[in-house]
């Protein structure tokens, strides 16, 4: 009986977990394209504001971490950073990372 219930689950998590990776995924990229608006599409920046695009991932978190706490100053970054959690930064960063 074990051993049928433990391919059950092994079974539902290789099914489910592939679902919850994409949805993952799709919440990150939705959060990104906030970005966008300001920095330009694909995170490369069409005037003066910086590119994200290509970014390292510990200095984007950095930086995001900053604008939230307000270390770093900026009433808009500080507007956009408190509306995320630090594993939010940590997914964007990795997105922005990957934009080449």
């Amino acid at each position: 009986m074990y051993n049928k219930i433990t391919l059950a689950l092994a079974g539902f998590v290789g099914f489910a977990l592939p679902a919850i990776v994409c949805a993952a995924d799709v919440h990150t990229r939705t959060i990104a394209s906030t970005c966008m608006s300001c920095h330009g599409p694909g995170g490369r920046s069409l005037g003066a504001i910086p590119d994200l695009a290509a970014l390292n991932k510990d200095h984007f978190v950095k930086l995001m971490q900053e604008f939230k706490s307000g270390k770093r100053n900026s009433t808009i970054m500080k507007r956009h950073a408190s509306g995320y959690t630090d594993a939010e930064f940590e997914a964007m960063g990795a997105y922005f990372a990957s934009l080449k």
